[in-house]
């Protein structure tokens, strides 16, 4: 079976022996994560234990071999496809602007399938472990085979490792792409997140929904002697669905829908954030205990902490988020059931809830906090960042990163989170708050 080298990437990276010896610093620099060694407990190694059980059977069709069956075993929602053309897949012959890949998603699985595409790529978040890869093989069998993928996965996603520290994660990017897939202008692609402008997300992707006088690279077929300062951008923009595009026959969906888009970038950015900070808070750890007789080694580790912490607790709250300046609106079930998931405050309201006219969430605060991820993190971690949310969100700091939130958005997501997140609650200073925040 062919190992997947990248879910969640819009270009490919070349293996290099200088990079494979980075490979090796990685197996040691973790060793109280094990990655390599230790066996996951994520989604997808519960679904092959229940299917090796007789608990789940998933089915397998003609059209699209294991991928219905396999989205409801997860409990992904179809309506969260996304359809990219550029060649991000170790199934690159197989993926143009006329068959492109599809991905599938929720808070914590992705699933890519391409049209007559041996395998069904697919990773999931691990509590511990961070991102794992896994492929399926399109094969009828009674028993099918979820495989686990590391070294070769790991060429790409994990290209922190080039400078040393490198954990696996996500990679979500933009590029102007040709119409078999390829990237066009090296030099002009880049990764996005939700602090990217929309003029520059989407290159290589298809896009449904609209977006007003906003423009993106998305539906973007590019010539190579096309110029960059003369791209056609209004053919592509405000498209309903993608049926003037491309046959979407062989798809569940006739959508690639823009807030799938928009939730998947901000999604995959905190899901990065919070396995590095698991890794190296967990390191952290790990090392003072090596060295507990040691005097002050607690108060370093404190300090270390705080400093570790600090981009998890911007990037859950949105700092930096590229603003919208014209209402954005999809045309599948997405946001709708999307919204539905998440829990509820005793108004009714819910971190899930969208805004799409000036940012993305009506109350930014990642729903993300409720994800396993962060549940798992250590003890002192968790700790550190509540502490901190609880300063930010009772006004006490009211510094530059977090002035996009106002008294009114600051005293609904403290509200939020106390009515939905008992750690949170328990969490609350022992000092008084401050009174914007206190309703």
């Amino acid at each position: 079976m062919r190992t997947s080298r990248a879910l969640l990437l819009t270009f490919v990276l070349l293996l290099t022996p200088t990079l494979f010896a980075q490979y090796l610093r990685y197996e040691t620099e973790y060793p109280a994560i094990g990655y390599s060694t230790n066996s996951p407990t994520d989604t997808i190694a519960k679904l092959q234990e229940a299917i090796n059980n007789d608990e789940i059977k998933l089915e397998f069709e003609a059209k699209t071999g294991y991928l219905s069956s396999l989205l409801q075993a997860l409990k992904i929602d179809s309506h969260s496809q996304l359809l990219v053309f550029s060649k991000s897949s170790f199934q690159t012959g197989l993926i143009s602007s006329k068959t492109p890949r599809a991905l599938y998603f929720n808070d914590d699985t992705y699933v890519g399938w391409v049209q007559r595409g041996p395998n069904i790529e697919i990773s999931s978040v691990d509590k511990r472990l961070g991102p794992v890869f896994y492929t399926l093989r399109q094969e009828e069998r009674d028993y099918p085979i979820l495989e686990r993928k590391n070294s070769l996965c790991l060429r790409c996603h994990d290209t922190y490792s080039l400078t040393g520290g490198g954990v696996p994660r996500y990679l979500m990017g933009s590029g102007l792409t040709n119409k078999n897939g390829q990237t066009v202008f090296h030099a002009g692609w880049h990764l996005t997140s939700d602090q990217t402008p929309l003029k520059k997300r989407w290159g290589g992707w298809y896009v449904t929904g609209t977006h007003g006088k906003q423009r993106h690279l998305g539906n973007l077929i590019v010539a190579k002697t096309d110029s960059t300062k003369q791209l056609d951008l209004e053919t592509g923009a405000n498209i309903i669905d993608l049926n003037t595009l491309i046959d979407t026959t062989p798809y569940i969906s006739q959508h690639s829908d823009i807030v799938a888009l928009l939730i998947m970038e901000h999604q995959i950015h905190v899901q990065n954030v919070l396995t590095r900070v698991n890794y190296d808070t967990v390191n952290l750890i790990h090392n003072q205990q090596k060295r507990k007789n040691e005097r002050e080694a607690s108060e370093i580790g404190t300090e270390k902490i705080v400093e570790l912490t600090e981009p998890l607790v911007r990037a859950l709250l949105l700092s930096n988020e590229a603003p919208l300046v014209d209402p954005i609106s999809g045309f599948s079930n997405f946001a709708v059931n999307f919204v539905n998931l998440g829990p509820k405050d005793k108004q009714g309201r819910s971190l899930r809830e969208l805004d799409l006219t000036t940012r993305l969430f009506q109350y930014p605060c990642s729903y993300l906090i409720y994800s396993e991820s962060f549940k798992s993190l250590p003890n002192i971690t968790k700790r550190q960042v509540y502490s901190r949310l609880w300063e930010i969100l009772s006004g006490e700091d009211q510094s530059k990163p977090f002035d996009h939130l106002s008294n009114k958005d600051r005293a609904a997501i403290l509200k939020i989170l106390m009515d939905t997140d008992t750690n949170f609650t328990a969490a609350k200073p022992t000092r008084k708050i401050a009174p914007n925040a206190s309703t």
